[in-house]
């Protein structure tokens, strides 16, 4: 269910912070094979260079769901790409912090999925696709059970599993990011300030694995747990001969 019709404390852990904010930030390209995928793109207009700050994309309210939601698809893109992300819970006001102190402004850890609509093969590739692709309803679920940063002594070595109807189809790891945990929580916060509650997302690894309508979809993350969703595609719009 998209929290477009719920009060945001519906998500709520059992550890500080408790409740989100309801911000969601989360990190693209923060993998080298993502950058190098671009190819000559990224010297291209509108950019003209490789991104060197981390490229963020906010995750409207509409777009947040709960374990066990149902995520609609639109009746003209059956299929989604599952991109499995290691969400950060910020647990104290992060604004410049240093990257060897970046952890302890961290409250927890929780399974979170980023799904996004494919590309259109005309559609050139850019850093941030549009909006219309990744800010639909329910497109960003995210676990109600956080563990708290103390238990998670290595948050850039844990084992990511993707499954769609029970068969694991991505096998992958928080390792190998452009930007680790710290890293990426000290670069954000030069820029941007994360205040308690908030979530910063680590950003997937490459080749996200593609589902469609009438699957579910399950992420996996070692010490954190599983995230499920189900997916179904919306009604086609009736024609006019049909009203």
């Amino acid at each position: 269910m998209p929290l477009s019709s719920l009060d945001v404390s519906a998500l709520s852990f059992d550890m500080p912070p408790y409740r989100l904010s309801g911000v969601v930030v989360g990190a693209l390209m923060n993998h080298p094979d993502d950058t190098a995928a671009l190819g000559d793109a990224v010297n291209q207009p509108p950019y003209k260079a490789p991104p060197r700050a981390p490229v963020l994309a906010v995750k409207p309210r509409n777009t947040l769901a709960l374990e066990g939601s149902t995520v609609w698809l639109p009746a003209d893109a059956p299929e989604v790409w599952v991109s499995a992300n290691l969400g950060i819970v910020i647990g104290r006001t992060a604004c410049h912090v240093a990257e060897h102190d970046a952890l302890r402004h961290v409250a927890g850890y929780v399974v979170v999925i980023d799904f996004s609509l494919p590309l259109p093969a005309a559609q050139p590739a850019h850093y941030r696709p549009a909006v219309r692709q990744r800010a639909r309803d329910g497109f960003c679920p995210v676990g109600q059970h956080a563990v708290p940063a103390q238990q998670v002594p290595e948050p850039n070595e844990l084992a990511v599993r993707v499954w769609l109807d029970g068969e694991c189809v991505q096998l992958s790891s928080t390792a190998g990011r452009t930007r680790g945990v710290a890293k990426l929580l000290a670069d954000v916060s030069e820029f941007m300030t994360l205040n308690t509650g908030d979530l910063l997302l680590l950003g997937a690894a490459p080749d996200a694995p593609r589902a469609h309508a009438g699957q579910q979809v399950a992420v996996q993350i070692d010490g954190l747990g599983m995230l499920q969703v189900q997916l179904q595609a919306l009604p086609a719009a009736p024609t006019q001969e049909a009203a």
